[in-house]
């Protein structure tokens, strides 16, 4: 019998993953401006007049370059450099502290501070210190001590959620998406730096949501809380950040991020890779379409709420299954992965300019219902190098190893 996991081997298959992270980092340099800012792109790769700058775009340009940088590609550093200016001279609150959430052309257009936005710093500082960026160590060193003082909830283990620019509190929800990606961001602090507290923060919130949350809602994680961390069920807010119902892309981005922390662990027999295989094997059942995709949320029951297609739950499908195949593969691991790549090239990669389109409607083509442009390289950069990759953790060291020819 074949093993599954020699699909991950594949040359051909290879081959096609290390050309689409080059052709990414093609595209999106031009997010570069003129004046070494930073722009969102439309599908032609062409800055979006009056478009914001928001945290979270900032910090994975410069998360998604730096991982290019030491994969070895070319003209990475400019990208860095800017996002590494944009956080500290102009997101970064000189007199409150904190991160604000979004830039316009002339300074500050949404002065919210979001813990969504505050991970994504660490995750940028981690990744930039990775690749050897003098400016990572002063950034590291200001988002620890923000998250520390504003967002992390020794109580709790996990991270409050927004605040005024001035720090006072304007609401009492607390969310799932701020943590996980805390999760991701507290795992690649730890690589970076060795801190055994970031491995543990993001263990316990893993284990609030995977092992506790998950297998209580028949594998499928609620989103939305009360700041008790009682679950929410009638909350419905931003339709991007937070949307009703349960959202089965992020099922599958903890699903690779409970494998990423149980290899960092040492591969403790505390049942991870059975967990992340029942919210990969719940959320592809769910949420897979009829025409390819996945719906983009569900109600309780796992019916779909929500069937517009979007491209990062593609993305993280892909890597949530190529990490099955490296912890636990099984035969129907590389039927998916298979699948999952096939819609990718059918549906969501531009082939001829580079990038993936961020929504696709009914009728398979490129749709701007929701996203403007194509908004994000993170995603879909990591769905192309995370499975060139043979370990579940340490992506840097592995892509510094793998060269950019995968």
């Amino acid at each position: 019998m074949t093993d599954p996991a020699a699909i991950l081997s594949d040359p051909a298959r290879r081959a096609r993953l290390a050309a689409d992270a080059r052709a990414q980092l093609v595209f999106f340099r031009a997010s570069l401006t003129p004046d070494g800012g930073l722009a969102t792109l439309d599908h032609e790769d062409r800055p979006i007049p009056g478009a914001l700058q928001e945290l979270h775009a900032t910090t994975r340009l410069v998360h998604s370059y730096a991982m290019g940088q030491v994969w070895g590609a070319p003209d990475c550093t400019p990208v860095i450099d800017a996002g590494m200016a944009a956080l500290w001279m102009r997101h970064r609150d000189g007199g409150h502290g904190g991160y604000v959430w979004a830039l316009d052309g002339t300074g500050v257009a949404d002065d919210t501070k979001l813990a969504y936005g505050h991970v994504f710093v660490l995750l940028a500082a981690s990744s930039a210190l990775a690749a050897g960026h003098d400016d990572a160590p002063r950034l590291m060193a200001d988002i620890e001590a923000v998250l520390e003082a504003r967002f992390f909830d020794e109580g709790t283990g996990l991270f409050r959620e927004e605040y005024r620019r001035d720090w006072t509190a304007f609401s009492t929800y607390r969310g799932m998406n701020a943590n996980m990606h805390g999760a991701e961001a507290l795992l690649a602090a730890f690589e970076a730096t060795g801190a055994e507290r970031h491995l543990h923060r993001a263990g316990h919130i893993l284990d609030f949501f995977t092992g506790r949350m998950a297998p209580a809602h028949g594998w499928r994680i609620p989103e939305h809380y009360t700041e008790a961390w009682a679950v929410d069920p009638a909350y419905a807010g931003n339709p991007m950040f937070r949307p009703a119902g349960t959202t089965p892309g992020h099922a599958l981005e903890f699903a690779r991020l409970v494998l990423q922390h149980w290899d960092l662990s040492g591969r403790p027999d505390d049942g991870a890779p059975a967990r992340a295989r029942a919210l990969v094997e719940t959320a592809l059942s769910d949420a897979w379409l009829p025409d390819g995709g996945l719906a983009y949320t569900l109600d309780p029951t796992g019916a779909v709420a929500v069937a517009d297609r979007y491209w990062w739950p593609v993305t993280e499908a892909i890597g949530a299954v190529a990490a099955l195949l490296k912890a636990d593969p099984r035969p129907q691991d590389a039927d998916w992965y298979a699948r999952l790549w096939g819609v990718a090239e059918r549906l969501f990669i531009d082939h001829d300019r580079g990038g993936w389109y961020p929504e696709i409607d009914a009728a398979g083509r490129p749709s701007d219902g929701q996203f403007a442009g194509k908004p994000d390289i993170y995603h879909a950069l990591q769905a192309d190098l995370l499975p060139l990759l043979p370990g579940l953790s340490r992506p840097m060291e592995g892509l510094a190893r793998l060269g950019p020819e995968g």
